[in-house]
């Protein structure tokens, strides 16, 4: 019997590696004998960095730099187990982590701080890159990174505009005569599950304006000055980002990676997937378990237990979800390639006993399903033990 773990993380309760440790657990109580593959996943937020830099071997690298405020803070970037391939997280410099309670304010904040990793890590010789869009704390269009990396983005004055997403309004000219000259030569993969343009309804400053703390007034005067940004990018590149899927990506960062950067726009998880070697894990398998914290109709749109259901279908190997929550449309998720979803609360519940138990929940829903798929194959064919184990 081979299982592969592959969860994201339970968000505000347990990392992906804490949450496949508990699973991991639940099914040696029931089949000590078991080989289980342990493969934390991302889909290209917070945690994809650490994922990739574990799965690969690779290293972590520590940089102070200038924070979503302008402040300065510590920050980190992970260099693969090939050496060559470099990966930045948006929210390890430009993220809501850096950001105090009550200071929430996407018409200041910056990602100048990734600008500067990407920068340190061209000064140290990588040139090819992923860059996980998850987390952030802006709504600058990327300005701000631009900014470091050498861009000019000047007022009706000829003067650099001040941080924020309040000051793309004002912006007349983007001067690219001192633009790092290396990244035309790099290659950078987009790791993101978010498809939203850069303007509109369905834009960045809408859609994510609020959770970093704009109000109604601010969400309108924020779009519409990235609805100026894209013009003026249009006019200097030829490139229209207003409707381009992807662009409104943290804050509109990604918009700036399609229209600047030799980058490829894809999908977080399947980056993972990728660097996690995850189908030669699945050619013997016999049962993958993945999960999140919540699974809903909107998981179809590149989360991570849909990715990895995806690959798993590939290779006829049946995905049991586990999830903190299951929530409306879950439905529309099921397909002949996933043998279930679970919540794991196994009695009614608020969510904040669920956080606080859900090691324990995963360990017991994980020893219960495994149990229930595998009781009788075991038993007549390949005559595991079965525990009996608390």
């Amino acid at each position: 019997m081979k299982i592969v773990i592959a969860p994201d993380s339970f968000k505000g309760s347990l990392s992906a590696k804490e949450v496949a440790a508990a699973i991991n657990q639940g099914i040696k109580q029931s089949f000590p004998n078991a080989n289980t593959v342990l493969l934390p996943m991302a889909d290209g937020g917070e945690g994809t960095m650490e994922i990739l830099v574990d799965a690969t071997n690779g290293e972590m690298r520590h940089a102070v730099v200038v924070g979503p405020l302008g402040e300065k803070v510590a920050a980190a970037y992970g260099v693969l187990g090939d050496k060559k391939t470099c990966v930045i997280e948006v929210a390890a410099a430009s993220g809501l982590a850096h950001v105090p309670k009550g200071q929430l304010s996407p018409l200041k904040t910056t990602t100048y701080g990734t600008g500067q990793l990407i920068k340190l890590a061209l000064d140290e010789g990588f040139s090819e890159f992923i860059i996980g869009l998850g987390g952030s704390a802006t709504n600058d269009g990327g300005v701000g990174m631009l900014q470091a990396l050498g861009a000019g983005i000047l007022d009706e004055n000829g003067k650099e505009i001040s941080f924020g997403g309040g000051a793309l309004k004002h912006v007349q000219t983007i001067d690219l005569s001192h633009f790092d000259k290396r990244i035309a030569s790099c290659k950078f993969f987009i790791a993101t599950d978010v498809k939203n343009p850069l303007v509109g309804k369905n834009g960045a400053s809408y859609v994510f304006g609020p959770q970093k703390g704009a109000t109604e007034a601010d969400v309108k005067d924020l779009d519409d000055g990235m609805n100026h940004w894209a013009d003026v990018v249009a006019e200097t590149t030829g490139k229209f980002l207003h409707n381009s899927p992807g662009a409104g990506a943290a804050g509109g960062i990604g918009g700036a990676f399609q229209a600047f950067f030799p980058a490829r726009m894809r999908r977080g998880i399947d980056v993972v997937l990728e660097y996690c070697g995850m189908d030669n894990h699945l050619k013997d398998a016999d049962l993958v378990i993945t999960g999140e914290g919540k699974i809903d109709s909107q998981s179809l749109s590149g989360k991570t237990p849909m990715g990895v259901a995806e690959a798993a279908k590939k290779h006829s190997v049946p995905t049991v979800i586990l999830a903190g929550a299951v929530g409306d449309g879950i439905e529309e998720v099921l397909d002949d390639s996933i043998a279930g979803v679970y919540s794991i609360a196994n009695k009614p519940m608020t969510v904040e006993e669920s956080i606080a138990n859900a090691k324990q929940l995963l360990r017991y829903t994980s020893r219960q399903v495994v149990r229930t798929y595998f009781f009788q194959s075991l038993i007549k064919k390949d005559g595991y033990s079965i525990g009996n184990h608390g």
